[in-house]
């Protein structure tokens, strides 16, 4: 739905509720009208039809005014749950209309989110002894497989023994385009993000907990992606930071995986930076996305379409790079939505279903903490986390065609 700039919250409101008319909505129409005048049950009833019309189908056919009436309908959940002094189910509800609703509302949702969190919350925190408890076994977390001896027991067969990515220490934009960006070769940049404050703040777990922990977020829930087990949940923050630790059952691995945390919380926001290099070519910043987990999270031999800079926050992870160059060797996936994705699986290959992997050169490297790595576009890359990990990719495209080597 089109609309001015100059409208009011009411009209952009009133004329959501026409388009849903028109959709045959008569039904949450009525609902969302005796949801803003305080009935709750009604604000639920809305908030459910929307959601039905959310999985009515494949969500590139679900029209844009039913991704704006569930976010409607979660702002009326929201403020009548603040109002009844439920303020979980009203942060809940706010998320819930971010992550799945639609752009219309996105300002009415942030503003009502930025009121809640400026109050003091009243939950009860762990005791002294419980916080020392995480924190320890936090750091231990974070300190895991340092040792590569330790590492190579459970990376790929033939890993840290071809050829290593280069590293560069805070090198110029300047340097970065022509020896890196222009060649479209991948680089490890280190000390470009010893400033950023989550550097700091993200290594105590009571602040992720206090900035983020009642705050709803999407996990994927397995090995990876590719595996048959896979699922997707909305948990708060606080659940997955107490799944850090459930990590004996492959299975049960939860991951918040490419996903616009920071567009969302915009406190964690605050503590990073984009970095420079991610203008290079006239760049244009396409997404912002978190990766947090706990070691032995993977994300499966595959390529993306942009420019991307991984940015290591906390922990370390092993990445192995193939370029574009091989495609056909890595044997991708023929089904549309995995084309990017390799059917081989690097900690299990299939030498017998898959033999020109087993010879093919590749680059790899264990990005620690504060480095950075360029991975450029269709190089086909694969992640394993050692240790607890919190990674950050900004994905940009250019303005300037690049040559390819």
């Amino acid at each position: 739905m089109a609309c001015g700039g100059g409208e009011s919250e009411a009209e952009r409101r009133a004329a959501l509720l026409r388009d849903i008319t028109e959709e045959g909505g008569f039904a949450f129409v009525a609902s969302a009208e005796k949801a803003a005048a305080g009935d709750l049950r009604a604000a639920e009833a809305a908030r459910e039809m929307a959601w039905e019309q959310l999985h009515s189908g494949p969500w590139s056919e679900v029209g844009s005014a039913w991704r704006d009436a569930y976010a409607l309908a979660c702002l009326h959940v929201a403020r009548l749950r603040r109002a009844a002094a439920d303020r979980r189910a009203a942060l809940r509800a706010l998320d819930m209309g971010l992550i799945m609703g639609g752009n219309l509302l996105r300002a009415d949702l942030e503003a009502a989110l930025a009121s809640i969190a400026a109050e003091p919350s009243d939950g009860e925190g762990d005791g002294a002894e419980a916080v020392d408890e995480e924190a320890n076994r936090w750091r231990e977390g974070l300190d895991r497989n340092r040792d590569i001896a330790d590492a190579l027991k459970i990376l790929p067969t033939k890993s840290l023994s071809c050829k290593e990515i280069a590293r560069r220490s805070c090198i110029s934009l300047e340097e970065f385009i022509c020896d890196y960006f222009l060649r479209e070769t991948p680089v490890i940049i280190s000390g470009c993000i010893d400033h950023w404050p989550a550097m700091k703040k993200w290594k105590d777990i009571q602040y992720l907990k206090k900035i983020a922990g009642d705050r709803t977020v999407p996990v994927e829930v397995g090995k990876s992606y590719v595996c048959s087990e896979w699922k997707q949940e909305l948990i708060t923050f606080s659940q997955f930071l107490e799944r850090m630790w459930s990590t004996a059952c492959p299975s049960n691995l939860t991951y918040l995986a490419q996903h616009p945390l920071f567009e969302q919380i915009k406190e964690l926001h605050e503590d990073i930076m984009v970095p420079d290099y991610c203008y290079a070519g006239g760049g244009e910043l396409q997404s912002l996305n978190a990766w947090f987990g706990p070691h032995g999270t993977v994300t499966p031999l595959h390529h993306d379409p942009h420019h991307n800079i991984l940015a290591q926050v906390l922990g370390r992870k092993y990445i192995r790079l193939y370029p574009g160059s091989v495609s056909e060797d890595l044997y991708p996936h023929t089904e549309t939505m995995l084309s990017n994705t390799s059917q081989v699986d690097l900690d299990n290959v299939d030498m017998n279903e898959f033999p020109k992997v087993e010879n093919l050169d590749f680059m790899d490297c264990i990005l620690e903490e504060g480095d950075m790595l360029y991975i450029p576009p269709k190089w086909w890359h694969y992640v394993r986390s050692l240790s607890i990990s919190f990674s950050i990719s900004f994905w940009w495209r250019t303005t300037v065609i690049t040559p390819s080597t």
